[in-house]
């Protein structure tokens, strides 16, 4: 069962004016802003190494929502961070590629600057999870870079501080630099073109980096489009971030098959981004796992967990009736346990 935490301001205030309005709303938080000029600047160089992907309808039995799917498991990693990733490093100096790249990761940011690093003919390591499945470790090690592994608890001590004694180089941060959420924000870019009427998208919430580059492009070009995040019922930190009004922990965090989404808490740092969104719809487990089989059978693509919990938030109705884009975010997921989760073998 999903449930929807309705942000602290009616989609309608999206952007957010004056201090207080005449209901007595208040304003959104003022400060960090991601520019849509940043983010078209970020789409004249980012096919280097990502590519457009396609926007699909996934046709579904009546009364369901009209749910389209944004591919990006067809990126060349199989998740979105690419885009995001190479508009960091290849606005980096000379002097920073210098003693090479490295961020922190679940597993797809780190493919992102692997690759993004390789593009540029920089050295690149990463800080790995310990609940990164194999498929994503494999991966990084064939893209060239070096690994560093560590729990999860230090890897998200290293998200918070921006930086780790463990490891050397310029460090890319996987969420909380306008660069790459920027880049990220080029995949709102191609959903308006492709959809201009769009109301609302859904993505998942790891770090907000994604949410955050799409909301600021639906503001500019769409105001009426609702972004929401999705959440699993595990780990939802932006759903009491959004009731409390302020950035939360979640305390009742727990390790699952979604490890590229859910994250322990919102980064203050985050929440002027996260806090402009039109709610956190949290999803549960079986929620997530039956839209990873849905969207296998009717569309043959392969979702990993932080992916299905955007088109389970899709498909639960509390991102509205209208046209609704989930944000496929990425498909790097085990072979085995994609099989057991949905159902195609019994272990």
């Amino acid at each position: 069962m999903s449930k929807l935490s309705g942000g602290p301001f009616p989609p309608d205030r999206f952007g957010g004016a004056s201090p207080q309005d005449r209901s007595g709303a208040p304003r959104l938080p003022e400060g960090r802003q991601i520019p849509l000029a940043a983010v078209r600047e970020a789409a004249r160089t980012i096919y280097q190494a990502a590519v457009r992907t396609p926007l699909i309808r996934l046709h579904l039995d009546a009364p369901a929502p009209e749910v389209y799917l944004k591919l990006e498991v067809l990126q060349p990693i199989g998740s979105f961070k690419i885009r995001g990733a190479f508009n960091v490093v290849r606005q980096l100096a000379p002097e920073q590629l210098e003693n090479g790249v490295w961020t922190v990761s679940a597993g797809n940011a780190a493919q992102g600057v692997a690759l993004a690093a390789r593009q540029v003919g920089a050295r690149a390591s990463v800080m790995v999870m310990d609940t990164a499945p194999e498929t994503k470790i494999r991966a990084i090690e064939r893209l060239g870079a070096s690994i560093v592994r560590a729990t999860y608890d230090e890897c998200w001590r290293t998200v918070e501080s921006h930086g780790s004694d463990r490891m050397k180089g310029h460090f890319v941060h996987p969420f909380d630099d306008d660069r790459f959420i920027a880049g990220n924000g080029t995949a709102a870019l191609e959903i308006f073109e492709d959809l201009p009427d769009v109301d609302a998208i859904v993505a998942p919430l790891g770090g907000g980096g994604l949410l955050a580059g799409l909301a600021a492009v639906a503001h500019e070009l769409r105001p009426a489009t609702c972004v929401y995040a999705a959440e699993p019922e595990t780990a939802a930190p932006l759903s009491v971030s959004l009731a409390a009004g302020r950035p939360m922990y979640f305390d009742r965090w727990q390790a699952t098959f979604v490890d590229g989404a859910g994250g322990k808490s919102v980064l203050t740092s985050m929440w002027p981004l996260l806090a402009r969104l039109s709610g956190s719809i949290v999803v549960s487990l079986d929620d997530v796992a039956h839209a990873m089989r849905l969207a296998a059978e009717r569309a043959h693509i392969i979702a990993e967990g932080a992916a299905g919990c955007a088109i389970a938030a899709a498909l639960s109705g509390h991102a509205g009736a209208g046209k609704v884009v989930a944000v496929v975010s990425g498909g790097n997921i085990d072979l085995s346990r994609f099989a057991a989760l949905v159902g195609a073998c019994t272990s």
